[in-house]
């Protein structure tokens, strides 16, 4: 009798004993993919992405041409075409689309709400950067926690001294998603128009010819009172589209006369090239209160009445 207790109370003990092993391993996963979607660093180095290739909550938008992601790309990775990611507007040209329309697409690329993305663009010039610091906007605007750009993109990545790539599809499940909306971080034309009237600091990331009316739309200038820093500078020359660091950042703007800290708003010809400047706002030097007009100077200048001039 005592040795059938003694055995029961073994075969209890060693229940409970797995049932607690069972919740820590449950535990640990949620902490692990919980952070990870709560916390992902804006940049990651390729050598991170090399390293976390494998990880199972990581989804990798190669953001080629389609005949470049046909001829190589990373493995794991999906193709995603920078134009489905903005949409034509009679008034904004082309501008953030719906949010219905951005959580489809979310959910149709295998991205749930916990999904890590990591944007891949090629790196070969600003442009190819700012498609990907774009579409983390709009992801961020969505909501989105975990997103990341490979810093350097696909050329930095391809300088790896075990660097592979690959030319098989990988086959993509769509997945339901919601979207968490942060509207206030896309100002609209009346919007920028209050802020504005009331002096908070707009800044032009478009080239100098542009700001100074020497090139341009049928309004040549810019938002009157702009400042003026092109989207471009903010990349170290001749580097596959890397960032520059933090203190070449700051003493960018500080030399632009601009602040890195408090109420701004950003803007470019269709916030294409102002998101890369936003990027670097918000994201790099922590300016939370810095915001992205996308409909910038393609929507401005078609109020007739919305300020433009051409700086002396």
């Amino acid at each position: 009798m005592n040795q059938m207790l003694y055995c029961c109370k073994l075969g209890l003990k060693n229940k409970f004993s797995s049932v607690r092993r069972l919740g820590l391993l449950l535990l640990f996963i949620f902490i692990t993919f919980g952070q990870q979607a709560q916390a992902a660093a804006p940049l990651v180095s390729a050598q991170w992405l090399q390293e976390n290739l494998s990880q199972p909550n990581i989804r990798i938008l190669d953001l080629q041409p389609t005949s470049g992601y046909e001829r190589v790309h990373l493995p794991g990775a999906i193709n995603s075409q920078y134009n489905i990611w903005r949409q034509n507007k009679p008034m904004q040209g082309q501008a953030l689309p719906d949010i219905a329309y951005l959580e489809k697409l979310m959910g149709s690329l295998g991205i749930s709400n916990n999904t890590h993305v990591i944007l891949t663009p090629v790196g070969a010039n600003p442009s190819e950067i700012a498609i990907a610091t774009r579409i983390y906007w709009s992801m961020k605007v969505l909501g989105h926690k975990a997103v990341s750009i490979l810093d350097g993109g696909l050329i930095a990545y391809s300088k790896l001294p075990k660097a592979s790539f690959t030319q098989a599809k990988t086959p993509v499940r769509s997945v339901p998603y919601t979207a968490v909306p942060n509207l206030a971080m896309a100002p609209s034309a009346m919007d920028v128009l209050s802020e504005w009237k009331k002096g908070t600091p707009l800044v032009d990331y478009r080239s100098e010819a542009e700001y100074f009316g020497k090139v341009g739309g049928t309004r040549l200038g810019t938002i009157t009172g702009a400042k003026n820093l092109p989207y471009d500078l903010l990349l170290e020359q001749g580097q596959g589209g890397r960032f520059l660091p933090v203190n070449k950042l700051k003493t960018l703007f500080q030399s632009r006369n601009i602040n890195t800290s408090g109420p701004a708003i950003g803007f470019c010809n269709s916030g294409h090239r102002a998101s890369l400047a936003w990027f670097v706002s918000h994201e790099i030097l922590g300016n939370k209160e810095a915001l992205l007009y996308d409909g910038s100077m393609a929507e401005w200048s078609k109020q007739p009445d919305y300020p433009i001039s051409i700086p002396k």
